[in-house]
């Protein structure tokens, strides 16, 4: 693992929390109704925001949306550099992705290259209505063009540096940290 060292924090537990409502309102602005609206995580930090994303949604509509849960593992362009045998986790989607209008839901937006797996995977369970990206920090440096429609924060880093997000569910302590690799 790359040592790091912290340069700065870019997101508190409550700037995350307002940009998740203010993301949600978003979604709800620009989708054409309820009914075919779905979010699917990106395993592994993409899935609490979903989730988080959904509980806002229902709140304010009073109606649930459903989420699913994607693991791209097996469709990684650098599968064979992960290492001998990669961690596959399930994919969960419970609901018919075919004529949804489906948001994946990452944490962070670098070079494309992990949303291009998550649309192969997801294209092997239907074919969406339409498929949006919404990310919680947009970091720049893209590899392939891959544009997200709802950003939470646009964060200019340099190659050196590492945007990490930190949620309750993955690791017991909420903010978003901008690193240093030393």
């Amino acid at each position: 693992m790359t040592a790091t060292r912290e340069k700065s924090q870019l997101m508190s537990a409550s700037e995350i929390d307002r940009t998740l409502v203010r993301l949600a309102h978003e979604i709800l602005e620009k989708s054409d109704g309820l009914e075919r609206l779905a979010l699917i995580g990106i395993r592994r930090r993409g899935v609490p925001l979903a989730q988080r994303l959904a509980r806002k949604i229902e709140s304010l509509e009073k109606r649930p949306v459903p989420v699913g849960i994607l693991d791209i593992n097996l469709y990684r362009d650098d599968l064979s550099t992960v290492g001998a045998a990669p961690v596959v986790s399930a994919t969960e989607i419970p609901f018919a992705v075919t004529d949804k209008d489906v948001v994946l839901v990452d944490d962070v937006l670098y070079t494309g290259r992990t949303v291009r797996a998550a649309l192969d995977a997801l294209f092997d369970h239907g074919r969406p209505a339409r498929v949006q990206l919404l990310v919680l920090i947009d970091r720049g440096w893209r590899e392939l063009p891959i544009e997200a429609r709802f950003v939470g924060r646009v964060v200019q880093t340099t190659r050196n540096e590492i945007v990490e997000v930190k949620l309750q569910e993955t690791d017991q302590t909420e903010k978003v940290l901008l690193v240093e690799k030393v």
